[in-house]
């Protein structure tokens, strides 16, 4: 089935080559309800793209919450805190694009590195209209026909595609359209904007009494609102930003893990190490040793 230009095949799905190696592409038409909803962001050591196709979403990038329409591209770089919420009712349908590039000779490299600065922007979510879309989203039913009939040089062809997919986004970034449209309350802004605020201030030392000044609301009417918004505590929230970037350091770096503690906003080792523990099961040595690629 097409929905607005684009081919859409229900729990469709392929790989090239192994996923999560050095160079992949995992590709998934499917569909989400909000049952599935995750609790929190999560990151990944890969790029991600996602395509909505429905007329109503939302994103978390960073803590902050954007809206989504069909055919919004949302390009999510490695280790970005993200989550997709799905509303209530009908499952939304969505393709979902995971891959990684190795690194390319030069000049190619110079080159790519162009084409993967649309997954740096600060809101990093494409909207395209008419002839623009079009062209943009045909690259991705090239490389649906493709993998519907595989041959010796398929999966070079579908990587020669979305190098094109990939390419058109930048070229045509100056017609991106997206534009916020965000129709919450007041109080529901405002934790959404102190959420952003924590993810890109978690270093920092923050306490309910410094946010609530911050932002020019009681105590105890933001801990209440922000439980009921996020399902989380204002205390559990930073906590859990902070773990998720510490985990982010173990696996992409080989710094020290007691200069991780410290990079993450945590005073002292054994607070994180405490911390860790209680959100992750597992301790910041287990986790590196388990999840940390060669």
């Amino acid at each position: 089935m097409l929905i607005d230009n684009l081919v859409y095949e229900q729990k469709y799905r392929f790989t090239v080559n192994q996923y999560e190696g050095p160079f992949f592409y995992f590709f998934d038409w499917d569909e989400r309800s909000y049952q599935i909803n995750m609790e929190f962001q999560h990151f990944h050591q890969y790029y991600e793209m996602c395509i909505f196709l429905d007329e109503q979403a939302g994103h978390l990038i960073n803590g902050a919450w954007h809206d989504m329409r069909c055919c919004d591209i949302v390009a999510i770089r490695p280790s970005l805190l993200h989550r997709t919420s799905y509303p209530e009712g009908a499952p939304n349908k969505r393709l979902i694009i995971q891959f990684a590039f190795p690194n390319m000779p030069s000049p190619l490299d110079g080159y790519m590195k162009k084409i993967l600065s649309i997954f740096n922007k600060e809101v990093p979510i494409y909207r395209f209209e008419g002839k623009y879309k079009n062209i943009v989203l045909e690259k991705l039913n090239d490389i649906y026909y493709l993998s519907k009939a595989p041959n010796e040089m398929t999966d070079l062809a579908i990587h020669n595609k979305f190098v094109e997919f990939l390419s058109l986004i930048y070229l045509y970034r100056s017609q991106n359209s997206y534009q916020e449209n965000v129709d919450f309350d007041n109080i529901t802004n405002k934790v959404y904007s102190i959420t952003s605020y924590i993810h890109n201030n978690y270093t920092e030392d923050l306490s309910l009494n410094s946010i609530a000044d911050q932002f020019y609301v009681s105590n105890y009417y933001l801990s209440h609102q922000f439980k009921k918004v996020t399902g989380f505590t204002l205390t559990e929230y930073i906590q859990l930003t902070r773990i998720r970037n510490a985990q982010s350091l173990l696996i992409s770096t080989n710094k020290p893990i007691t200069d991780i503690a410290f990079l993450s906003g945590f005073s002292s080792f054994s607070q994180f190490n405490r911390v860790f523990n209680t959100f992750v099961g597992t301790s910041p040595s287990k986790f590196r040793k388990n999840n940390q690629k060669p």
